[in-house]
């Protein structure tokens, strides 16, 4: 299934997506025709229960359509779709078509009159139809999808990409879906399975990065050779080398090991190697390219852009570092060699 989901995605990105296509996203165009197609192809769905008319794949069956979407810097959430699917599936409540998109930052409350308050930092959520997010009760804690037509505003903002990261405030709204929070999802289900996410379509957007770093390499001559032949330049693309590969299996195992309860060691591991490889590929990536990496006609900022900005989503390397170093501390020494060889945090 794996195969299957990665080839055929590849198929429909390398045909819709350019580096103008993406651009043009940046410039406020809505892809209409590369979201249908997409969609139509039952991506949305891919880790959605079958009883809900998904394909019922696995975190790990889908890791590389999430890197994929990385590599080619996808200007569409398909990644926030899969996940929003996923959360409903799981909480028992069928998925939602059309452009679909979530917030884990939310300052939700609902009573009699409906769901009021804001949601920040929303991938795309000027451009779609609903919004799925978690919101209080008297009970605890709600997933809900909303009508972004609904919304009493909405504050447009983007990230340094040029990507929308929009706030949406409501005020008495009616939930287009709802459903409870079932064990053993937590609150911050939303915001840790976004940094599963980014962590992923970070390590792909190295590997763009890696090939159009050594393709160059190996094109551009100077004292009648290709730089590649340089020590220094062969350094430099080994040490991106070396970063790429740490964050793609990083990311690996954050989704091979999650399933309803998401691998929160293997998460925050993943995100901190991937923030961490992400300024440094970004940084020798430029370097390769010298002067014309930082043209705006060349699409080498498409994707250096991306990594400064998905570094800093969902919690930064920094972010996951501080609270990863409280568990270790928490659970005690005697306890750091078991968790790291069993590949969990004690309980």
């Amino acid at each position: 299934m794996k195969e299957i989901f990665e080839s055929t995605l590849e198929r429909i990105l390398k045909d819709h997506v350019s580096a103008e296509a993406v651009i043009a996203c940046e410039n406020a165009d809505w892809p209409t025709a590369m979201w249908s197609t997409i969609e139509e192809s039952g991506f949305t769905l891919a880790v959605v229960p079958e009883e809900f008319g998904g394909t019922g794949a696995s975190w790990s069956d889908v890791s590389g359509l999430i890197q994929l979407c990385g590599q080619y810097a996808l200007p569409i959430p398909l990644p926030e779709a899969i996940l929003s699917n996923w959360l409903l599936g799981q909480c028992g409540s069928e998925p939602v078509a059309g452009p679909l998109t979530f917030g884990a930052i939310a300052d939700l409350k609902l009573d009699a009159d409906g769901i009021s308050g804001s949601i920040q930092q929303i991938p795309w959520g000027r451009h779609q139809g609903h919004v799925l997010a978690l919101v209080t009760n008297n009970d605890g804690q709600d997933v809900v999808v909303l009508d972004i037509a609904e919304a009493a505003e909405i504050i447009e903002e983007s990230n340094t990409a040029g990507e929308p990261r929009d706030t949406l405030v409501f005020k008495s709204a009616t939930p287009f879906r709802s459903a409870a929070l079932v064990a053993p999802l937590q609150a911050d289900v939303l915001f840790k399975a976004g940094a599963m996410l980014r962590s992923a379509q970070t390590a792909g957007a190295l590997m763009a990065l890696l090939d159009m770093a050594s393709r160059y390499a190996n094109e551009r001559s100077q004292f009648g050779k290709p730089i590649a032949k340089f020590q220094a330049i062969q350094h430099q693309l080994a040490v991106l080398a070396e970063h790429t590969m740490a964050a793609k299996i990083a990311a690996l195992a954050a989704f091979s090991e999650s399933d309803i309860e998401l691998a929160s060691l293997q998460i925050m591991a993943a995100k901190i190697c991937s923030g961490e490889a992400a300024g440094i590929g970004a940084g020798i990536a430029h370097t390769v390219h010298g002067a014309i990496g930082f043209t705006h006609e060349y699409s080498l900022h498409i994707f250096t852009r991306r990594l400064w900005s998905w570094r800093s989503e969902f919690g930064s390397a920094a972010y996951w570092s501080q609270i990863l170093g409280k568990e270790i501390c928490r659970s005690g020494p005697e306890q750091l060699w078991p968790s790291v060889t069993r590949g969990a945090l004690p309980a």
